[in-house]
């Protein structure tokens, strides 16, 4: 592997293929067959070939593996981009491995920390009654139904608390955000602003990140 390295190192540096073969007591064609390994799959290629019927995916050379996990041990910290970034900068002359190879080997041998990913949970304002008009909003969808052009339609309501007066009832073609923010603004500015607006924290509501 070394030698290979040191022979596609050479060859990159602009010397001739004829006089390198001979100095590393090779034929010109088995000189070729090495570059174009190394042209067509990197590091990967310069290593032994497998008789296996196929190869592992992310599996690299032994020294070049080795080199990974030394820096990664040194730099414990540092995900796979910047691990290879080193990589690159301390052998030039080779063609670094893809970040998600780099990745491959850090986990293969236990080197990678997954972070759990916090959900979003909704959490709504505390059920309390009013008896002023525009103190409380009740929002919500009143199921679906399909229409006569067989397209369905979701039924969005707002209504006041207190006085139970219909603010809105508006058939929309989906519960996405956009369209229910359309209706919302509407009646923002016919009614006001009410001091708080009870949903059930579903479809979009919860989904838009805001609490009801």
């Amino acid at each position: 592997m070394d030698e290979r390295l040191k022979f596609v190192a050479r060859l990159l540096d602009g010397e001739k293929m004829a006089p390198l073969c001979r100095e590393f007591g090779i034929s010109r064609k088995t000189g070729y067959k090495i570059f174009n390994r190394y042209k067509n799959s990197g590091l990967e290629g310069l290593s032994e070939q497998s008789r296996r019927p196929y190869r592992q995916a992310n599996r690299l050379a032994f020294q070049l593996e080795r080199t990974i996990l030394a820096i990664k041990r040194e730099r414990p910290n540092w995900g796979a981009p910047k691990v290879r970034d080193k990589l690159a900068r301390q052998y030039p002359m080779v063609k670094p491995p893809a970040k998600s190879t780099v990745h491959a080997v850090l986990e293969r041998h236990g080197l990678v920390k997954r972070r759990k990913r916090r959900r979003y949970k909704a959490e709504g304002t505390a059920l309390s009654d009013t008896h002023a008009p525009n103190g409380l909003w009740c929002a919500d969808y009143k199921g679906e139904f399909r229409l006569g052009n067989r397209r369905y339609c979701y039924p969005l309501t707002v209504s006041d608390y207190s006085s139970r007066y219909l603010l809105a009832c508006e058939g929309l073609e989906s519960t996405k955000a956009p369209m229910a923010f359309t209706v919302f603004e509407r009646v923002f500015k016919e009614f006001g602003l009410p001091w708080a607006i009870r949903t059930d924290n579903g479809t979009p509501f919860a989904s838009a990140g805001h609490s009801a």
